[in-house]
């Protein structure tokens, strides 16, 4: 979907919620191909049951690209993404958990190398089916500005 959002018209405060997916066990292999990642905590089932966890646990890097990927339902051509700022991997997802991402506007500020433009944070949070944050990272988005400067 195509929607036009200028830098003033976002608000500092304003939640969306993505819908959910469930993680499976071709994540974890089609990801460790595409990486080269494929440490025992993720692939190697008989290691994982002697960790902490119990289990294989998902690729932090998956989380965050899946989770990234869920908020991506709008396209605004009036702003570009960025980058990601303060990456955290909170809590170990696994095989058959089904994750979403809370997407909060967190902060606007002037861009310092576009006077026609302003930088929003968005704070994406990525929970599990019991609502608890799994991984949060801040997504910063350069927008255009509705009224130009001279």
């Amino acid at each position: 979907m195509e929607q036009t959002i200028y830098f003033e018209e976002y608000e500092i405060g304003h939640v969306r919620l993505t819908t959910g997916r469930t993680i499976t066990e071709t994540d974890f292999v089609v990801h460790a191909g595409h990486t080269g990642d494929f440490f025992p905590h993720h692939m190697d089932s008989e290691f994982a049951k002697t960790t902490p966890f119990g289990q294989r646990i998902a690729h932090g890097t998956m989380i965050f690209s899946i989770g990234v990927g869920l908020t991506a339902s709008l396209i605004n051509p009036v702003a570009f993404s960025y980058g990601y700022d303060k990456l955290r991997f909170v809590r170990p997802v696994f095989i058959g958990d089904t994750i979403r991402t809370r997407v909060t506007i967190s902060a606007k500020e002037d861009d310092p190398k576009r006077p026609n433009a302003g930088r929003i944070v968005e704070r994406c949070e990525v929970l599990n089916q019991r609502n608890e944050v799994v991984l949060v990272t801040d997504h910063i988005i350069i927008a255009e500005r509705r009224t130009k400067t001279a």
